[in-house]
């Protein structure tokens, strides 16, 4: 059952020349994005730094307001709701952010750090939150007497935990993961995966997991979307995406992946050129001038998102659904 359905999601930043001049053009950060996401699953979001994928996991819990499109969540379109209900649904949907120094406020303790969500939602106070944080605490591997002290006493690691613990208080059904490892050391990370991969199962948590890191998406993800200058390129199972990618975006992105076995060689795809300007995305395919197997309609006319029967999606001319595999 789909928990969240994205369809045409844009977000257009508006750009000027000078400070006192009108808008002369949009950055097209997210440009039509449509995207389902079941109950229960982990969605990867995979894609060059630039490429949208933040802004599009701030956008569908309107952290930042989207520019048109709709966003269902529990069958309710989140654009057009009022602020008022709005904040009743947040309860529903959190976000864990990337950085785990800048996304806790300094002059807060842990304890009033996680339970402020529990607070603002009337859920506990007290006591009762006092005994609800300890317990977020003790399920992010976090000790009762971390409860009273700062975020600058604690490792990168354990800041993370407290922003899962924070994410958690008030029992949300979907999480945006927005690199919530990234920068965090390469044994931490397994940590941090784990533990999500743990608590997903314990809380039945959905989550949408944006990452630029090939191998921690293929160990998290049921489903792996590519993401290529604001636009979904393809988007299957993980294990169909790792074994079987289509679109020639998604084929470099592969083969820039280390293999750890010296023995095995594969082939390093280089891409042409650099990554065009949101602000003026090239017409037809926006990936055809760093495509080697570009054809001359390519350049004429926009893909489509075509889905196979066993729904593998594609943005391509050349390597949609029904075309040369």
């Amino acid at each position: 059952m789909s928990l969240l359905e994205i369809r045409n999601l844009k977000k257009h930043f508006p750009v000027g020349e000078g400070f006192f001049s009108r808008g002369k053009g949009a950055v097209k950060a997210v440009d039509g994005v449509d995207l389902t996401i079941n109950e229960g699953e982990t969605v990867g979001l995979v894609g060059e730094s630039g490429c949208g994928k933040s802004t599009l996991g701030r956008a569908i819990l309107r952290l930042i307001e989207p520019t048109s499109g709709e966003v269902n969540f529990l069958g309710k379109n989140l654009l057009a709701m009022p602020q008022r209900e709005l904040r009743d649904m947040r309860r529903q949907m959190q976000i864990i952010f990337q950085d785990p120094y800048a996304s806790l406020n300094p002059r807060m303790r842990v304890g009033d750090i996680v339970g402020e969500g529990l607070e603002i939602h009337k859920l506990a106070k007290g006591k009762a939150k006092r005994d609800r944080v300890l317990e977020l605490l003790h399920q992010v591997g976090l000790r009762e007497d971390h409860y009273d002290r700062y975020p600058h006493e604690f490792s990168g690691g354990q800041r993370q935990r407290i922003g899962i613990a924070r994410a958690l208080a008030v029992s949300p059904k979907f999480i945006v993961c927005d690199e919530p490892v990234s920068s965090l050391d390469v044994s931490i990370q397994a940590q941090i995966i784990n533990l999500l991969q743990e608590l997903q199962e314990k809380m039945h948590l959905t989550y949408l997991f944006i990452s630029h890191d090939l191998r921690v998406v293929e160990h998290i993800s049921h489903r792996v979307a590519i993401m290529y200058l604001g636009k979904v390129v393809e988007i299957a199972k993980s294990d169909t995406i790792y074994r079987d990618a289509k679109h020639p975006y998604t084929r470099a992105l592969l083969s820039a992946v280390p293999i750890p076995d010296m023995s095995r060689k594969k082939e390093r795809v280089v891409l042409e050129g650099d990554v065009p300007s949101p602000v003026n995305p090239p017409s037809g395919c926006t990936f055809h001038p760093r495509c080697s197997y570009r054809e001359a309609l390519c350049s004429q006319s926009e893909p489509t998102l075509d889905f196979a029967a066993d729904g593998h999606g594609v943005s391509c001319h050349v390597f949609g659904p029904n075309k040369r595999a």
